[in-house]
Order: structure tokens, then sequence, then C-alpha cells
């Protein structure tokens, strides 16, 4: 059975739209991420433009979000005070990103720099937490809390006004916490994510965070970097498709229980494994479309 998307302008599967809000919904709860860096490109591969699909998903993945929250911070694992810092930046973020967005859209530029900027990302995250998570179930000693000290944390450590999170068991640097808000909050907007899949290797590899108070707090915080965004997007560029956003909310909601059930019964490096896996296999298929569509590329002329 088919729904018409008005925004979208085309019609799509109710159950393949539900299938994936649930899927998303459920690796947002295992992982701490929104979904919106699977779902993106998913929507785009299922035909709906990338303005649309970049716009409608964070609606979704503030339903992923809270229902992941309210799984996760009953295991006490979301670190409020943390993610509230965060969160200053990410909403400033937010609201610039949602400008580039319009910015890009005028020039014709936006569906070729989004999908490249996710190849280029995903495949940096993807990489880094492969690499990181192999070694670390080779190694029967490491520390249960996550991997060893990195360069930058041990940067991040030396940085001025510092604050203590018992939650989290780290001291930080506020500021430099607003600026990866920032960061986040951009990409938010520019990509249609929560931002989890940036942050939740900055928090684990950076900020020295156990890998299950990083997806706790990462989930608490893509929340409401997912509602301005939301909000943003629907009144500055209206590309938000309220029928599109409304079945993956549905879906994703249900999904992300399960997927925080099933979060606590893996270990910390196995859990890294999955998420870098899942994320070099999307990466690998949109730049096998992107390379694939040689008239893609002729946006960089100004979009004619």
């Amino acid at each position: 059975m088919d729904v018409f998307l008005p925004i979208a302008n085309m019609n799509l599967s109710i159950m393949l739209v539900l299938g994936l809000g649930g899927v998303v919904g459920f690796l947002s709860g295992l992982f701490g991420v929104g979904g919106g860096f699977l779902l993106s490109p998913a929507l785009m591969m299922a035909g709906v433009p990338p303005a649309v699909a970049t716009a409608s998903d964070t609606n979704q993945i503030v339903a992923a979000s809270v229902s992941g929250t309210v799984a996760h911070s009953r295991a006490g694992n979301v670190d409020f005070k943390l993610g509230a810092i965060i969160l200053v930046g990410g909403l400033v973020g937010g609201t610039l990103g949602t400008d580039v967005v319009r910015y890009l859209r005028a020039l014709g530029n936006f569906d070729f720099v989004v999908k490249m900027a996710y190849v280029v990302m995903l495949l940096a995250v993807g990489a880094l937490m492969l690499r990181e998570s192999l070694a670390a179930l080779r190694k029967k000693g490491q520390r249960p809390g996550g991997p060893k000290p990195s360069r930058a944390r041990e940067l991040a450590n030396r940085l001025p006004w510092r604050m203590h999170f018992p939650t989290s068991g780290i001291e930080c640097s506020a500021p430099a916490l607003v600026l990866l808000g920032f960061i986040i909050g951009v990409l938010a907007a520019l990509m249609g994510v929560g931002g989890g899949f940036i942050m939740l290797p900055v928090m684990i590899y950076v900020l020295g965070i156990p890998t299950l108070k990083a997806v706790g707090t990462s989930v608490f915080t893509v929340v409401f970097t997912a509602v301005n965004v939301t909000m943003a997007q629907a009144t500055v560029n209206g590309t938000v498709d309220v029928v599109l956003a409304v079945l993956l909310l549905v879906g994703s909601a249900v999904g992300a229980q399960f997927g925080a059930l099933i979060s606590r019964r893996i270990r910390g490096s196995q859990l890294r494994v999955l998420f870098s896996l899942i994320v070099l296999g999307v990466m690998a298929k949109m730049l096998v479309e992107l390379v694939s569509k040689p008239g893609a590329l002729v946006v960089l002329g100004g979009g004619h």
C-alpha cells in the first residue's frame, strides 16, 4: 500500500517507510545515534529528494532519541549535565546550519554537497572506530571503560574552564564541549542527522567516556538538536514532509526501545565494531551510487 508524500511529490510504500523508521530507531537505541546518517541515505535511495530526506528524517530522529533516552536513563547511562553543555553550542550550530542549507539550495549545489559530505564523514568515522575496536578485541587486558587515552584526549584535558562530570567519570573543558555541540548542530542541519554518529566517537575517544555512558548521553543530546533543526527546516526551507515524518516517527519510537534493551547485553568493544561496520557499509553504497551517476556532477556548474 502506497502513500502520497506532498512535499516530496511522490508515492512511497507505507510498510517501507515504517520499516525504515523501525530499523533506524533500533540502531538509535543500540548505538546512541539519531540514525539520520543511515535514514537520509536510505530515503535518497528510495527516490526521496535529498533536501526533503535530510529535513524530514530529523523529525524521526526526535522520536527515536526520546525513546532511547528514556530507556538509557533508567539504566543510569545518561550524563544530563554534560549533555546540557553540549546542547548550548548545538542549538546555535543547528540554526546557522539551516541558513547554510538555504544558501546551497539557492546555488543548486545542495544534492552533490550533502552526498559528498556523507561519504567523507562516514569513511572517517567508520575507519577510525573499526581500527580501534578490532584492536580492543585483540587486547584481553584493556580497561573496561573504553579505549586507552589518545593524544586528542590529552589535548582536551589541558583546555581551561574544566568541569567535573561524575556520571561519566571525567573532567572536561566547558568551552570545548560547547564547540563540539556547535559542530554537531551544523552537521545536523546540513546532513539531516542528529549528530550522534560524530558525537559518539568523540565522546569515546576524545573525552574518554565509557561506551555505554557515551551512548546514553549522545542520544539525549540528539533529542534537542533534532528538534531545533526540524523546526528551522520547516519554517525557513519548507522541506519537512509531515506525512513522511509521522510514519518514520511511529516506526522509530518502537525500534529504539528494543535497541536500548539489547545494548546492555553487548560489550562496549563489540558495539563499536558493529557500529563501524554499518557506517562503512552505508558509505560504500553511497559512494557507488555517486560515482555511477556522472550526471550528478553537473550541479557543480551551478545547478542547471
